[in-house]
Formats: structure tokens, sequence, C-alpha cells
């Protein structure tokens, strides 16, 4: 790795990394990766591309280093006749407290056309991080990397030692959609799991994938086979928004999808949480089309482009899927079972407070409204899964 000569060269190793699967060898670096390849092989190429972004991985280190210097090659995101999007941002922690942040300048772009479905890869060059001015003392350092821009690792220098600081805290796996993967938060510890996982003191593993929390099978098995001690599923908007299914489908394949976890994680505290509050398809089924006038004026909003009287035909909205989801819970009998209301989260009072953007997405402050209800909901977890405050038991 090309370094400062005051720099010294630091072997990129396995357990240096947190919120990954695997790290993927490339010709340019190691990509973190947050499904298995297996799962990567069976996945459409929506889910392959979005658990290639690095939501929740970061760098976890223990060092007296002043300076440290991470090479990478992040992809930047285009897409043709949009605004530019901002770049990636790197969030540096020291002792568990956000101190800096930094963006890196260069990698490779994805321009992607909206209109045709079509994309071209541009390759570009090597991206470097500085982080200077670090206190001398012996210290945890974590650099979390964008939550929404895919990134290799190729090089680590530092002025002193490091090695791996090891987790000690509860492993909390998570699996959600879009918003659990961080749409629109405004950094990647700013991202709705990575405060709660902050408030409540657990370490985070973040299988939100961005349009693809769709019960499928194979990530079912990739959380049935995942250590942990508390195992959390949002589902229902991506299902509602896709229009994937309809009712009769829906509820069994939930069951089939938690049978699967149960397979591997028979006593885990599983929480099954609902959607919450989207006014858009709170009573009106997908699909979510994006809205071709907010494009003309360069921002992007969603429509529910689905019928109402559909409903009583077996198509979904939120409000369905809140309460199929509650009784399903409750018709379990599993007492480490839970259900959350996605509504207790963020709600519609708080949806006419915090409007959602796009009218799909939270933006920065509702991460953080999110993060601290769902982190005080866990707060008292026992981990032997006999109590979980704030959690109705359905």
């Amino acid at each position: 790795m090309p370094s400062a000569p005051d720099l010294t060269p630091v072997p990129l190793t396995a357990d240096m990394v947190r919120g990954a699967v695997e790290l993927e060898p490339t010709g340019r670096g190691l990509l973190p990766q947050r499904l298995p390849v297996w799962a990567r092989r069976r996945a459409d190429p929506q889910l392959a591309f979005a658990a290639a972004q690095p939501s929740g991985v970061r760098l976890v280190l223990r060092t007296r280093a002043t300076r440290l210097r991470l090479e990478t090659v992040p992809t930047k995101q285009v897409y043709v006749g949009a605004p530019p999007r901002p770049d990636g941002v790197y969030d540096l922690l020291l002792d568990g407290e956000l101190v800096a942040q930094a963006t890196a300048i260069g990698g490779d772009t994805l321009t992607f056309d909206l209109a045709t479905g079509g994309y071209e890869h541009t390759p570009g060059s090597t991206a470097v991080v500085e982080l200077d001015g670090l206190p001398a003392h012996d210290k945890r350092v974590e650099v979390w990397l964008p939550w929404n821009e895919r990134t290799k690792l190729v090089g680590l220098a530092a002025d002193a030692p490091v090695t791996a600081d090891p987790a000690t805290a509860p492993r909390w796996v998570h699996h959600g959609s879009s918003i659990s993967h961080g749409s629109n938060a405004s950094s990647p510890t700013a991202t709705w799991p990575a405060r709660a996982a902050a408030y409540a003191g657990i370490e985070l593993l973040n299988l939100g994938f961005s349009g693809s929390a769709l019960l499928d099978p194979f990530v079912a098995r990739v959380l049935r086979d995942t250590p942990a001690d508390l195992i959390s599923l949002k589902l229902g908007i991506n299902v509602v928004n896709t229009d994937l299914m309809r009712l009769r489908a829906f509820v069994p394949a939930v069951h089939g999808f938690l049978d699967t976890i149960r397979d591997g994680h028979p006593d885990t505290p599983l929480l099954v949480v609902s959607p919450i509050a989207c006014p858009i398809h709170e009573s009106t089924p997908g699909p979510s089309d994006m809205d071709p006038s907010g494009l003309a004026e360069g921002r992007l909003r969603f429509v529910a482009a689905g019928d109402p009287a559909d409903v009583a035909r077996g198509k979904l909205t939120l409000e369905v899927i809140r309460r199929e989801l509650a009784g399903l819970v409750d018709q379990r009998e599993d007492a480490h079972l839970h259900y959350l209301d996605g509504l207790s989260l963020y709600g519609l009072d708080d949806a006419e407070r915090l409007p959602l953007p796009d009218d799909l997405h939270p933006d920065a402050a509702t991460h953080a409204l999110i993060g601290e209800r769902f982190g005080l909901a866990i707060d008292g977890l026992a981990i032997d899964g006999l109590a979980i405050d704030g959690l109705r038991r359905s």
C-alpha cells in the first residue's frame, strides 16, 4: 500500500471488520458483504447490490496511533437527469464518541438510467481517507463505512501499532428494508439501527437491504445460521410497495420465515416489528411509483399506485400488515417471540410533524427519533428472552 513515510502498513484482517458477513477478495481490495456468497447467488440484482453496501460495517481497532490512513475504492452512484448525490460519509469514533467525519474522493462510478433500466460502470482511482490529530493514548477506534456506498478496503496504515478490538457486547442481528439500511440518514452512525445499538450498548449486524425485505427463504437461512443474542425483523413496507404478494401468501411466508430462523435459534429473543407510518400506503396498496412531476423538478417523490378497493380481494396495505403480524405473533405461542408496533417508533402524528421527504423514507431527524425509541424498547432486554421491557407481548 502506498503510504506516507511516517506511516507503517497494517494488514487488514477479518477480525478488524465488524458488521460484515463476509469479506470478498477482489482485484482491488476486500469488499465487505452482508450476505454470504451462496445467498448472493440466489439473490436478484437489487438485493445483491444492497448487500454489497456496507451499512453498519466498521473497522474496530485498538491503537495509540495519532494518524490513520485508510485506502478504499468507493462506488459512487449517479442517476441520469437527477442532481448529483453527495459523497458517502465515514464516521470516526473514539471510545464510542463521534469525533470526526470524512469523505473519500475518487473511486468507481455507476451511472443509472432510470428510463431504460440500464447502467454503466466506470472504473476510477483509489481514494484515501486521512484521520489525523488523534490522541496518543491507548483507545478504541471505529471507522464506520458509508451506509450507501459500496466500499472496497484496499489498505490501512498508521503511525503506531494497530490491533483488532474484540467484541464483548450482546449481538443484535436486524433485518429490514431501505429504512433499516439507512435511506436518507446523514451518516453511517446516524441510521436508526446504529443509533439504537449505541443507545442500548449492543453489537449491531445490520441486514437491512434496500427494497429487499421480501421474506426470501435464503435470507431466513442466513439469519438462522448467524450467531445472535437478539434478532429483529422489520417486515411489511417492501411487500406492499413492490406489490409482491397478497394476504393468502403473506401470512404463510412470514410463518415459514420464522420457522427457519427458529431452527437455528429456538430460544433467542425474536422481535417482529411492523411498518412505521407511511401515509401513502396506510390504506392504499402498492406498488409504489416514482412521481414524474417530482423528477421534473429535480426531486424524488413516490406515490401509491394501487387501488384501495383491491384490499377486499387480498391486496396488502400497511394497516393490513400490522393487523396480521400482531395476530400471527399471538398465534405462535412462542414465549421468546415479541411484536413491536411500528407506529410506536414513528406514528401518523409524527408523520405530520416530521413528514417523509419523498413520502416513503425518513429523514435524518426521523432516523434519530426511531433509533431512540427502538433503543428504549430493547434497553431492558434480558438476554435469556424472559423479559423485554417496553415491548407488548402479543
